[in-house]
């Protein structure tokens, strides 16, 4: 039964850790990495993320991300800002982002205690409040703030422009 357990277990872990193997996205639309280039997003795609970001269902969710991730923090690293894991401080500067900067398309990645986001938001003031929400989060001692402003533009009507 002990073994068991161990191999079950073992294969929850291992399938949580390929399923968190890819970049924190703010979106589904926002680049694969930070070196893809931020496209400018069409006004539906902005719509829809930001009504998705504006939700409360939503906003919870990435709120008790961040407590999760913090909790398990303090159970096994002692509550200490150095020498947590990138992955989880990627995670929790993604939901942050995503929970403040709604309509945003960014991807981050982390580095030891560096912050590297990429992607687009839709206004300046946005593109402000990408660093200091960021370094909110214990662990994060600098951010490379890649990120550029970009409105969201219409999507051209097909059936004009073959008239």
């Amino acid at each position: 039964m002990k073994k068991l357990t161990s191999f079950l277990l073992g294969s929850v872990l291992l399938l949580g850790a390929v399923g968190c193997g890819d970049n924190a996205k703010t979106s589904a639309d926002a680049p694969n990495s930070v070196e893809q280039p931020a496209e400018v997003p069409s006004v539906e795609q902005v719509q829809d993320a930001q009504e998705d970001a504006q939700s409360e269902v939503r906003r919870e969710q990435l709120n008790s991300d961040i407590r999760a991730r913090e909790e398990r923090n303090n159970a096994f690293n002692d509550g200490a800002a150095e020498n947590r894991d990138s992955d989880d401080i990627a995670s929790e500067v993604r939901s942050k982002l995503e929970a403040n900067l709604p309509a945003s398309q960014l991807v981050v990645e982390a580095e030891n205690a560096t912050i590297k986001v990429s992607g687009t938001v839709p206004t300046q003031e946005q593109l402000d409040r990408v660093e200091p929400l960021a370094l909110e989060i214990k662990g994060v001692e600098s951010v490379d703030n890649q990120a550029v402003v970009a409105p969201a533009q219409p999507e051209e009507d097909n059936d004009n422009t073959q008239n």
